[in-house]
């Protein structure tokens, strides 16, 4: 089978949700730089939306966790660019919040960004992609915590092991046309990286990591780019990991520890 270029995506229309900033932000842009329309999304317009080789992201103002605003970012970015070819569901994330005390309104709304937004994104994306004679392509930008869930996360890690679920159950309906996968991605250095790692923005958890660094953006808009491409025409409902090798057990660190003292 002749796959061409498989990271060209010229002439293909790329939605990604929540990419005005952070992940999405270098995710929009791998593709733009790969030739792709892009259209990136979220509440509020950014001062700079994602640019690549002189071209620039198309930013629409939609909350996806509304099913009709969802809907209505596909169907304006068809309406727009006459396709889409691929959509990665990036918007997502949570503070920390005690799981005794956490409001109910806080879970629905975490639950809201992390699970039902990406469905009703893709039920709009797949609508589209079911005509189109070389169908489409799904990617959820899932977490760890799916996995491996830390304290301060209930809502969160629920919210993320049904998007795994939720990936695999729709590559089981919507294959052969619509691939639907999911990328498992770990500890991540961004903008907001200091806050949440601490002031050295995570030099320190680097430590905890066999690939001894975080991850960056740029990590995920790669993996992004294969999921999306020729490479991946055959890899559907797939867990893709993408977090250096998880981290070094507890134990481990510890005997490390002591054997170094």
């Amino acid at each position: 089978m002749d796959i061409g270029n498989p990271v060209d995506f010229t002439g293909r229309v790329v939605v990604v949700t929540g990419g005005t900033k952070g992940i999405g932000f270098a995710i929009a842009e791998a593709f733009l730089g790969a030739g792709a329309d892009v259209v990136v999304c979220g509440r509020g317009e950014p001062p700079s939306p994602p640019s690549a080789l002189g071209r620039r992201a198309v930013f629409l103002a939609a909350d996806v966790r509304d099913p009709e605003a969802a809907s209505g970012l596909i169907d304006a970015t068809v309406a727009r660019f006459g396709r889409l070819d691929v959509l990665v569901n990036n918007a997502g994330g949570s503070p920390d919040a005690d799981a005794a005390t956490v409001s109910p309104r806080f879970v629905e709304k975490i639950v809201a960004l992390n699970l039902l937004a990406p469905f009703y994104t893709a039920q709009a994306a797949n609508r589209v992609m079911r005509t189109q004679d070389e169908g489409g392509s799904i990617v959820n930008i899932g977490s760890v915590s799916a996995h491996d869930p830390q304290p301060g996360t209930a809502a969160y890690s629920a919210a993320k092991a049904g998007l795994l679920g939720l990936t695999r159950a729709l590559a089981l309906e919507w294959a052969p046309r619509v691939r639907v996968n999911h990328i498992t991605t770990g500890l991540i250095r961004t903008e907001s990286a200091a806050s949440v790692y601490g002031e050295d923005g995570g030099a320190a958890v680097a430590g905890v990591l066999p690939m001894a660094r975080m991850a960056v953006p740029e990590d995920i808009a790669r993996t992004c780019l294969y999921l999306a491409g020729g490479l991946a025409s055959y890899v559907n409902g797939a867990d893709v990991a993408v977090h250096g090798g998880g981290e070094f057990p507890s134990r481990y660190l510890a005997a490390k520890s002591a054997g170094a003292g």
